[in-house]
């Protein structure tokens, strides 16, 4: 498993690349939810999400010759946008492919670093496209089943246990496990007596399913949160979940939309789904919990449109 010493080097490594990202505590969402929470907020690092962490270790962590002979990557939005910025930064060529049901914003934003964007019907088909770029000579920066993209990760867990104030529980969102793999990692070896908890939407159930199935296993998709919707999450990933996680809720997608609404009224930050999806699960583990529960909220993204999150709302009826 990513150790701490792991997630401490890659800290080290993308220290001068990334931002160190706020962790404070939100008296609005603590009265939202009746109980106190600390938010990380991801959302405000480089190209939007927790991304560009993981896409910077790896990136750093290649050969000349991988360099030279560029990077591919497979995304349903963030980490693609994440590895086009990174990797233009570094000086690295970067193939990005994503389902053309990812967000317009996302794609056009990874064009724009300078990556080559190659669009496929659905992440199934982006997944096998990508593997076969791989065997023709591109280096592959996996979004999740990678130990070097885990451990950069996991530096969102490190700085958590290092800021924030005294935590019972934290909530993760889950797509390929990658986030809340290294986040578990960190906080078990710095505050080990803080549970972990993940979070999922109807529709993305990877790591849920793979934990009922006692191993990975091919899911369905249909969430309109795309960042999430991992056709399976990976033997590493499911790993390091099972032993170090405590439950993986799933919610709905309507939540999820409302959950955005929530934290841009009372925690005044733009979220997408991805990370809205954190305030009913939050809910429920706080209800589980019950006294003394102090809630950390791993805010993982702000990649979306108000024209988005308003289509959502106004198909769930929620605005």
């Amino acid at each position: 498993m990513s150790d701490i010493p792991d997630i401490e080097t890659a800290a080290q490594a993308i220290a001068g690349h990334v931002v160190r990202t706020p962790t404070v505590p939100s008296p609005g969402l603590g009265a939202l939810l009746g109980v106190p929470v600390t938010a990380k907020l991801e959302l405000l690092q480089r190209t939007g999400s927790f991304k560009a962490r993981g896409a910077t270790a790896k990136l750093l962590s290649l050969s000349g010759a991988e360099r030279a002979a560029g990077v591919v990557a497979v995304s349903g939005g963030n980490h693609g946008i994440a590895l086009a910025v990174m990797a233009a930064a570094l000086d690295v060529k970067a193939t990005v492919v994503m389902p053309r049901t990812a967000p317009a914003r996302s794609v056009a934003l990874a064009e724009e670093a300078g990556a080559s964007v190659r669009l496929t019907d659905g992440m199934d088909s982006a997944f096998r496209l990508v593997n076969r770029l791989r065997d023709e000579g591109l280096t592959l920066v996996h979004p999740f089943d990678d130990p070097v993209v885990i451990a950069g990760q996991g530096t969102v867990g490190l700085e958590l246990a290092e800021d924030a104030g005294e935590l019972t529980d934290v909530v993760v969102s889950v797509g390929g496990g990658g986030l809340i793999a290294g986040v578990a990692a960190a906080l078990r070896a710095r505050r080990p007596g803080v549970r972990v908890w993940g979070v999922e939407t109807e529709g993305a159930e990877a790591m849920s399913g793979a934990l009922k199935a006692g191993g990975p296993v091919t899911v369905p998709l249909s969430s309109l949160v795309t960042t999430l919707s991992a056709p399976s999450v990976s033997q590493l990933t499911y790993d390091r979940v099972s032993a170090l996680v405590e439950e993986v809720l799933v919610v709905p997608d309507r939540d999820a939309v409302r959950g955005c609404l929530d934290l841009a009224e009372h925690a005044k930050v733009w979220a997408e789904p991805a990370a809205g999806c954190l305030l009913p699960a939050a809910r429920q583990v706080a209800e589980r919990v019950g006294d003394g529960v102090r809630l950390g909220l791993v805010v993982c993204g702000g990649n979306t449109t108000p024209r988005e999150l308003a289509g959502w709302a106004d198909r769930f009826g929620i605005l």
